[in-house]
C-alpha cells in the first residue's frame, strides 16, 4: 500500500495549516495543487489566487518588486534567482523574472515562464495578460490574440486588454475590427492620448487621413508633449504645421519634464516643421539631435551585418545554387520587395497589389526570424551559424522551411488571390535564403539615389527596427553592405532578381511597369497605373505618398542639406561615385 496521501488528504492537512497561518503562500500553493488534483478547479482557483496575493506581501518579493521599478535588473535578477531556487512554484516570482527576460528582450525565455506560471495557476490574469504582450512582441499577434480573447472573455470592459487587441488586429489585417475596438474603448475612456494615437494609426492606414489627424489631434489636446503623435502627425508627410504647432513642440522641449522618448520623437517632428519651411540650417540640427538620442538608446553593431554579407560572399557563388537547383519548396506565390528602407518599395507595392492576381499585405517578419532560428543565436551577444548553416541544409528540409513560410504567411492573406507581396526591406540580408527554400518566388530589389535614400532614412523615426540609421556613417556603410549583397546574387545568380530603380520608375512610369509585371508573370493592367486609387490599407511611412499619382517630390529632398552630409558621402564611397552601376563586391566590402 502506498505512503503517498491522496489529494484530499493533502487538501485537509493544509487547510489546517491554514487555520492558524492564514496568509502562508506555500500552504495556500498545496491547497490549490491538491484541489486541482480532486477536480476542483474553481476553489482551486481561489486558492492559487491567494497564495499569489500573500506573496506579492513577501519582503523578499516587496524588495525586488522595488528593484525593478527602479529598473535595477541585477538586484532583482538577484533575489528573485535566490527565491525560485529555494520555492520553485512561487508563481508570483516566476511572473516577475519573466518580466525581466521581456525587459531584456529575451521574449522566448519570458513566455516559457509565463506559461510555467500560468500552468501553475491558469487564473493568473496578470501573467496571461504579459503573456499576450510578449507574445505580440514577437511577432506572433495571432497568438496573442487567442490570450486576448481569453482575457477579455472574463474582463470584457478592460481597456488595456482591448488596445493590445486592436494593435494585434492590426498586424494581421483586421483594421475594421480594431477601428471598433478603439472606438468602444475611447467612449468608456476618452482622456486616454496614447489610445487616440493608435486610433490615427490604424485609420491612417486605412486611407481615413482626416479622420486620422483629427485622432492625433487630439491626443495632442490631451497630451501636448507626446513627443510620438507630434512625429506620427510629421510621417503623413502631407501635413504642414503652423508656427502654433511649433511653438508648442518646441516649448515642450526646453520645458523639461517630457522623457527622452518624448524628446527624440519631438526633435524629427521639428526637424520636418522646420524642413517645410525652408529653414534647412535648424532642420538638421534638429534631425540631428533626433537621431543622436534614439541612437543612445540602440545597440546597434555595424560590423555585424558586414559579417554577415562577407560570409554570404564567401558561401554564395554560382556552383553553390547549381549543386542545389532544382530543390526547396516551388510554390510560385510570394512576391518579395527588398531593398534599402525608403527606397521606393511602397510604391512598387502598390504598383502591384493593384494587378488583380497580386495581393499586398505587408512587411513580413518571418524570413528574418526563420534565418535567426537556423543561426541558433539567442542572445544579442550569441554567434551565429547564419549564413554558414545554409550549407548543410538538406534538401527536404529547404522545402519544409519554404512551405512553413507559406503557412505563416497564410494568416496575412485576405483573398484569393494567387500571388501576394512580403515588402519586407531587409530581407535583401536573406536574398540566397529565400531563393534556397522559394526558388519560384520572385525576388525584386528597389533601389534609390545613395544620398536620396540615406538622407530620407536618416529624417526617418522608424517605430521599432533599423538601427543603421541613426548615424550618417552607419546608413552610408549598410546601404554599402546592402549593394554588396545583391551583387553576391547577381553574380551567382544572373538575372534571379528584379531591379528597379526609383528614378526611372518616377521618370518612364509605364515602361518600367510593364517591364516588372513582365518579370512577375502577370499580363499587363491598367489598373497598375492608377495605384493611386488602391483603397487597400498600407501602414509604411509612405502610405500617404502612395496615395497620390507619382511625382518627383522626394528625388531632390537631399539637395538642400548637402552641406551637412560629407560624413555620409564619405561612408557610401564608390556605391555614390559609381551609381546606378556598382562596384565590384570586394570593394564595397573593403
Amino acid at each position: 500500500m502506498s505512503n503517498t496521501p491522496s489529494a484530499a488528504e493533502r487538501a485537509d492537512r493544509a487547510r489546517a495549516f491554514l487555520k492558524t497561518h492564514p496568509d502562508n503562500a506555500d500552504a495556500l500553493r498545496a491547497l490549490g495543487a491538491a484541489l486541482r488534483g480532486m477536480g476542483e478547479d474553481a476553489a482551486a482557483e481561489d486558492a492559487e489566487l491567494s497564495a499569489i496575493r500573500a506573496s506579492t506581501r513577501d519582503p523578499l518579493l516587496v524588495e525586488a518588486a522595488t528593484a525593478l521599478l527602479e529598473n535595477n535588473i541585477p538586484i532583482a535578477e538577484r533575489i528573485l534567482r535566490t527565491r525560485l531556487k529555494e520555492k520553485p512554484v512561487d508563481v508570483a516570482a516566476i511572473r516577475m523574472m519573466a518580466e525581466i527576460a521581456g525587459r531584456l528582450g529575451r521574449y522566448g525565455d519570458s513566455e516559457k515562464l509565463l506559461r510555467r506560471a500560468l500552468e501553475l495557476a491558469p487564473a493568473f490574469v496578470a501573467a496571461r495578460a504579459n503573456l499576450a504582450t510578449v507574445l505580440y512582441r514577437q511577432n506572433r499577434p495571432a497568438d496573442a490574440l487567442a490570450e486576448l480573447d481569453r482575457l477579455l472573455e472574463v474582463d470584457p470592459d478592460n481597456a488595456a486588454h482591448s488596445n493590445l487587441k486592436a494593435a494585434a488586429l492590426g498586424r494581421v489585417g483586421g483594421y475594421e475590427e480594431a477601428i471598433a475596438l478603439y472606438e468602444s474603448v475611447l467612449a468608456r475612456h476618452p482622456a486616454q492620448p496614447r489610445v487616440w494615437m493608435s486610433y490615427g494609426h490604424v485609420l491612417k492606414t486605412v486611407g481615413r487621413q482626416a479622420d486620422s489627424i483629427a485622432a492625433y489631434r487630439k491626443a495632442i489636446a490631451h497630451a501636448p508633449g507626446l513627443g510620438e503623435v507630434w512625429w506620427s502627425l510629421a510621417n503623413l508627410k502631407t501635413v504642414r504645421f503652423t508656427d502654433a504647432d511649433i511653438a508648442v513642440m518646441q516649448g515642450a522641449l526646453e520645458g523639461g519634464g517630457i522623457s527622452e522618448d518624448d524628446r527624440f520623437h519631438l526633435h524629427f517632428a521639428l526637424g520636418k516643421a522646420l524642413e517645410d519651411a525652408k529653414d534647412h540650417a535648424l532642420s538638421f540640427s534638429h534631425y540631428l539631435k533626433g537621431n543622436a538620442l534614439r541612437k543612445a538608446m540602440l545597440d546597434y553593431d555595424a560590423d555585424e551585418i558586414g559579417s554577415l554579407v562577407r560570409n554570404a560572399a564567401a558561401l554564395m557563388d554560382d556552383a553553390f545554387f547549381v549543386a542545389r537547383s532544382g530543390e526547396g519548396c516551388p510554390a510560385p506565390d510570394p512576391i518579395f520587395i527588398l531593398g534599402m528602407p525608403r527606397a521606393g518599395s511602397t510604391l512598387i507595392e502598390q504598383i502591384l497589389s493593384s494587378h488583380p492576381m497580386i495581393e499586398g499585405t505587408q512587411e513580413l517578419p518571418d524570413i528574418a526570424a526563420m534565418a535567426r532560428r537556423l543561426g541558433g543565436r539567442r542572445m544579442r551577444d550569441d554567434e551565429t551559424d547564419y549564413p554558414a548553416c545554409l550549407a548543410d541544409l538538406p534538401a527536404d528540409e529547404r522545402a519544409e522551411l519554404g512551405a512553413e513560410y507559406l503557412e505563416r504567411t497564410r494568416i496575412q492573406r485576405k483573398t484569393e488571390r494567387p500571388l501576394f507581396i512580403d515588402k519586407m526591406p531587409n530581407n535583401w540580408a536573406h536574398a540566397g535564403f529565400i531563393h534556397l527554400i522559394l526558388p519560384g518566388a520572385k525576388i525584386i530589389d528597389a533601389r534609390r539615389h545613395p544620398l536620396g535614400c540615406c538622407f530620407s532614412n536618416f529624417k526617418q523615426h522608424f517605430a521599432r527596427g533599423q538601427g543603421f540609421s541613426y548615424d550618417l556613417g552607419d546608413l552610408g556603410r549598410y546601404y554599402r553592405d546592402y549593394a554588396a549583397m545583391m551583387a553576391v546574387i547577381d553574380g551567382a545568380l544572373p538575372g534571379r532578381v528584379h531591379r528597379v530603380f526609383y528614378e526611372d520608375m518616377v521618370e518612364n512610369t509605364e515602361f518600367e511597369v510593364r517591364r516588372l509585371l513582365d518579370y512577375v508573370g502577370v499580363p499587363f493592367d491598367p489598373a497598375c497605373l492608377r495605384f493611386f486609387e488602391n483603397e487597400r490599407a498600407v501602414r509604411t511611412a509612405s502610405s500617404e505618398q502612395v496615395r497620390r499619382p507619382i511625382n518627383r517630390e522626394g528625388m531632390e529632398q537631399w539637395q538642400p542639406f548637402e552641406p551637412w552630409l560629407d560624413p555620409l558621402k564619405e561612408s557610401l564611397g564608390p556605391v555614390l561615385t559609381l551609381y546606378p552601376d556598382v562596384p565590384q563586391v570586394d570593394a564595397l566590402l573593403q
